[in-house]
């Protein structure tokens, strides 16, 4: 057993293994494939960041279209609402008025001649499905005292608010005057329904 010296490169030269220069080239062909890989997933990287942020502009854009649109949906459907709620006033001779409905707000505004009037087109409004506030806008000809309103509470019945309020259930005709044309007959009321209670005579 011994040991053995060997000068470096020497194999090379007799044709087993690789020169320096022949190594020199090999490792700078190794470097340039390595970079042409590393160059390549950069490249490959940048297309898939790119197409993550036209996607993710894309899926931007089309959620601000999407809310433009519902926006303008929504805008044309309380503006179908409002009209619908006009003509429904109208219908009830109350005349030409303005409502405007945001969400479960109305809004209306114009001119009456008489507090009454101006209280049943509140009460009409109000009173209506999915209407939870009434903002009140109406200029009256002539000034005078708001009557008092009632909530209709379950079991009630006109001659018993009458009894109530009045301390004569026979009143009630007064209470249904009161809300006509919101009342068509005097027994149809509800619980929720908000009324207009005239002062006694």
């Amino acid at each position: 057993m011994g040991v053995f010296d060997f000068v470096k490169e020497a194999g090379a030269k007799i044709g087993i293994g690789d020169t320096k220069e022949e190594k020199a080239q090999a490792a700078s062909e190794e470097a340039a494939k390595e970079a042409a890989v590393r160059e390549k997933k950069r490249r490959t990287a940048k297309v898939k960041r790119d197409a993550q942020i036209k996607k993710s502009a894309d899926v931007k854009a089309k959620a601000v279209a999407e809310d433009k649109a519902e926006a303008a949906e929504a805008r044309a459907a309380s503006q179908d609402k409002s009209d619908t709620m006009e003509v429904y006033l109208k219908s009830m001779g109350f005349g030409d008025l303005d409502v405007r409905l945001r969400g479960s707000v109305a809004t209306v505004i114009g001119e009456v001649a008489d507090q009454a009037t101006r209280e049943k087109i509140i009460l009409a409004l109000g009173n209506s499905q999915g209407i939870d506030q009434v903002r009140d806008y109406i200029k009256i000809a002539v000034e005078e005292p708001e009557s008092e309103m009632y909530v209709v509470q379950r079991g009630d019945s006109l001659s018993k608010i009458a009894k109530e309020v009045y301390g004569d259930a026979m009143k009630y005709p007064a209470i249904f005057e009161a809300n006509k044309p919101m009342l068509k007959d005097p027994d149809l009321i509800f619980p929720g329904q908000v009324l207009r209670i005239p002062a006694a005579n």
